[in-house]
């Protein structure tokens, strides 16, 4: 790919940890958009520091964090990933590719877990969510992906209500009404940097499921 503009929407908690080694990382054409959600720690400023795009959103969830991001980007295609450090910015060609190949019209990244880096109950909610999914009628897909791509009015387009963590599954049903092409390439994933949190806790796998669980009802 050449002459790539790509815009990264990074939905960003208490990230002070990754951030650097996240923002660092990306790619040449592909541009941080930090969508800050309630952070303590300072990583908004440090995320402007380090040149980042930032934008606010007051209202607490990871869906709310997304569509901040989304609302904010210029470029025709969107990546979204998580800041913590589990997965590596240096992968987002691969996932924005066929997007920009016009492949595909939604690229979901398939994680490859190191060992640890994916906790077993996380894992197995993963798992029931995506046989559920492909049991509705939906896409038959390995992984939920984080990390993913698509263009960015078709994106808006879509509608999406949830602001929580129902965001990507909805995203993906939606996707799928639609009538649209959805692809997955696999990604490495690690150890996230810092503290535990959401899906890598069990009580934030059971807020996770449960608010998938409302998109898919």
């Amino acid at each position: 790919m050449t002459s790539v503009d790509v815009d990264v929407i990074l939905p960003v908690l208490d990230e002070r940890e990754a951030l650097p080694w996240v923002l660092r990382r990306l790619p040449e054409g592909f541009r941080p958009i930090v969508a800050d959600n309630g952070s303590t720690d300072g990583s908004a400023e440090l995320a402007r520091a380090l040149g980042a795009r930032v934008v606010v959103e007051r209202q607490r969830g990871f869906g709310a964090a997304c569509y901040a991001g989304l609302r904010a980007a210029r470029a025709d295609v969107v990546c979204f990933m998580d800041c913590d450090g589990s997965l590596d910015p240096a992968d987002l060609p691969r996932v924005a590719g066929p997007v920009l190949a016009d492949q595909a019209d939604l690229v979901l990244g398939a994680r490859r877990a190191q060992a640890g880096a994916w906790p077993r109950h996380a894992r197995l909610a993963n798992r029931v969510l995506m046989r559920e999914l492909a049991r509705r009628g939906g896409p038959q897909l390995a992984d939920l992906g984080p990390m993913r791509a698509a263009r960015r009015r078709a994106l808006l387009g879509l509608g999406v209500q949830d602001r929580r963590f129902g965001w990507p599954l909805e995203m993906v049903v939606r996707a799928d009404r639609a009538g649209w092409q959805i692809a997955e390439v696999e990604v490495p994933y690690a150890q996230r940097a810092g503290r535990a949190k959401v899906t890598r806790t069990v009580r934030g796998t059971l807020r996770t499921v449960r608010d998938m669980a409302a998109v898919l009802a």
